[in-house]
């Protein structure tokens, strides 16, 4: 490590040198309140910018030790400090002018939802602080500008610092919030196992979002309101007594009209598996971490998923117990999220009828009369409910708007009227059996089969140079192979794509020997994750900043890496 003013002459050193002498200042530097470490130079102004990262020591930060002594306080603490440094380096960005990136100071953009991020990691035992960030060092051409470079390094960045990674100089109360608050959600996803529930809605959530583009709350939406033989009373270590409606372990239709908040509801679910932050509407809408959204996905390849449960006696006489395609129809490939999300742990089932196939839920009867059941190789789900409940203790949540169907084998109706939910279960299963409705007998499937055991493929080597691509919230690509993520509906952030493509490489390299089957492969990344963080996974790569996935998104990466070799 070298002293601040080594930095400085060599910065007079380079002046209006060409770019690639910005080199010579990659390393560590100790300032007076933190050690920074430039890791990565870009080697042109219009290429990525550099990579840079400042420690700041246990002692000077002066975080208070209950912040950072659990891990869901310490998400939430790294989370606010986070925004806090973006606000602070926003401020700052692009105040020395250039070409390319020059004078760009950036860090991960955080959404609604708090994750544990790369940008920043608070250490579990002394409370330093580590904040990753980028800067584009400046230039007139491809011509050094060092002058701005040290204005960037000694003017901006000290205020970055100063003014939201030391406590003292922070809102404290503002961060203290966030913390409270993630021990309130972390009450209740600990309770809801406990109650016999699968997720919790509380009064007064805002539900609607501002715009498709936009997750914020919209302005004007109706408070959510449990109806009273649905609600459960918490009382949370902080906030204290707070009410809103469980969502049982079983069966759970939600049905109602057009626009009258089904799919919302649901949507708020699926984001529940998170945690958001004050102000998102969504604070208190908490769902079982593992489950999963289900829908139909065309195209999609499928690897030796064993989808017999759901698909038989095809006419092409393909195998089902250990089925592939490259391109996968809207039932099978429906078929192969459900037994894939079982396979991850999922403990719930997240179905909405508008992104499932039809054939893939429901057969009515006039239908099973003309076409007779030796001659459909599909069982549709309707008929698997109930025993992947029952006998597999998964539970599942569907919105119906357009079928009765499901009816008899729901343990809860809801409707939403107007966005105010209301159990209508009694009624529904009266108007049910009024109308004849029947449940199909068919034979109890077993468990599916998960003896799927990954091989490394070609090209991954410990020398070889691998090239990832994260492409959003929609995918990445991996040494060329793009991994299509675009209907993995709870990803909630491209950060995320992004360490799944180093899950890929990681598990490729080291974890893919044809020894592990893919739950041992899913288990030993999230081990790495919890032990050391994300940044043991990129392996000496230089890569996106990254956010960690659950452990379902993992399985879904992998499911849909079409370069998956299995034996």
């Amino acid at each position: 490590m070298r002293p601040s003013n080594e930095l400085r002459q060599l910065l007079k050193k380079i002046d209006r040198r060409g770019y690639p002498a910005y080199k010579d200042i990659k390393g560590q530097y100790s300032f007076p309140s933190y050690v920074l470490s430039i890791d990565h130079v870009q080697g042109d102004p219009f290429a990525a910018p550099s990579d840079l990262s400042v420690r700041v020591p246990g002692i000077r930060a002066c975080l208070p030790g209950e912040i950072y002594g659990r891990e869901y306080t310490r998400i939430a603490a790294q989370d606010h400090l986070t925004r806090l440094f973006g606000k602070a380096a926003g401020e700052r960005s692009f105040k020395v002018r250039g070409s390319g990136h020059s004078g760009l100071i950036s860090v991960s953009r955080c959404g609604q939802e708090v994750l544990a991020r790369t940008a920043c990691r608070i250490d579990p035992d002394r409370g330093d602080v580590v904040m990753r960030f980028r800067m584009g060092f400046p230039a007139n051409g491809r011509t050094i500008n060092a002058g701005a470079l040290e204005k960037m390094l000694f003017d901006f960045l000290p205020e970055c610092v100063e003014s939201s990674l030391i406590y003292a100089n922070i809102d404290a109360q503002a961060l203290m919030r966030q913390v409270r608050l993630a021990e309130d959600q972390q009450y209740i996803r600990e309770a809801l196992p406990k109650l016999g529930l699968c997720a919790f809605v509380a009064d007064g959530s805002i539900l609607p979002r501002e715009s498709g583009v936009s997750q914020k709350p919209m302005e004007g939406a109706v408070p959510f309101a449990s109806p009273e033989e649905l609600a459960v009373t918490l009382r949370l270590p902080n906030k204290g007594n707070i009410r809103g409606m469980g969502v049982r372990r079983g069966v759970t239709l939600i049905v109602g009209g057009g626009y009258h908040g089904k799919s919302t509801l649901l949507k708020a679910m699926e984001m529940g598996v998170y945690n958001h932050v004050a102000g998102d509407g969504r604070e208190y809408v908490i769902t079982d971490g593992s489950a999963v959204k289900i829908r139909a996905e065309d195209g999609r390849g499928v690897a030796c998923a064993d989808i017999s449960m759901f698909i038989n006696n095809l006419p092409n006489g393909k195998n089902t117990t250990r089925f592939s395609t490259r391109d996968a129809s809207g039932s099978t490939s429906q078929a192969a999220n459900v037994v894939e999300a079982i396979e991850s742990g999922a403990s719930a089932l997240l179905i909405d009828e508008d992104t499932s196939a039809t054939n893939f839920m429901v057969r009515d009867q006039l239908m099973q009369r003309v076409i007779s059941r030796d001659m459909e190789p599909i069982t549709p789900f309707i008929d698997r409910v109930r025993q992947i409940f029952d006998d597999f203790g998964v539970s599942t949540v569907i919105v119906a708007g357009s079928s009765g169907a499901f009816f008899n084998v729901a343990d809860t109706v809801i409707q939403m009227d107007r966005y105010v939910p209301r159990d209508i279960t009694a009624a529904a299963k009266r108007e049910a059996a009024a109308f004849g409705i029947q449940v199909s007998a068919v034979k109890p499937a077993q468990l599916p089969r998960y003896n799927r055991y990954p091989l490394a493929s070609d090209g991954f080597g410990r020398g070889e140079r691998i090239k990832l691509k994260p492409m959003g919230r929609d995918g990445v690509a991996v040494n060329g192979e793009p991994v299509e993520l675009r209907y993995v509906e709870q990803l909630a952030d491209a950060e995320q794509s992004a360490t799944l493509g180093m899950c890929i490489v990681y598990a490729q390299r080291r974890l893919f020997d044809g020894k592990r089957d893919m739950r041992q492969v899913v288990d030993e990344l999230e081990k790495l994750m919890e032990n050391g963080s994300l940044e043991k996974l990129m392996d000496g790569m230089r890569t996106e900043p990254a956010a960690r996935p659950r452990r379902q998104e993992i399985f879904a990466c992998f499911n849909r890496y079409r370069n998956l070799k299995l034996r």
